[in-house]
């Protein structure tokens, strides 16, 4: 109980999560970065959402600046399913 009110108290999910695509933006008040923080400490889901889009951001920089094109073929991506899942255990 305590944990949803200070959950609720900081900020909740949704706008944690629009936090967090704007600090990847680079784009964020210290306010907000404070906020974020404290959210993240105590909310598992968003902590995971967080090195999910890490992850992401990481996967499409080396797309883009990559001389040759490659393509991501379906074993990868069935491979980064599974990790996701395992971590999440479900």
């Amino acid at each position: 109980m305590v944990k949803r009110f200070i959950h609720l108290l900081f900020l909740p999910c949704s706008e944690a999560t629009l936090l967090l695509e704007k600090r990847n933006a680079n784009s964020i008040s210290r306010k907000e970065d404070w906020r974020l923080s404290m959210h993240l400490k105590i909310c598992k889901w968003c902590k995971a959402y967080e090195k999910k889009l890490k992850i992401l951001d990481e996967i499409l920089k080396r797309k883009l600046f990559q001389d040759k094109k490659t393509e991501i073929n379906k074993s990868d991506i069935q491979n980064f399913k599974d990790k996701m899942m395992n971590k999440f255990d479900l």
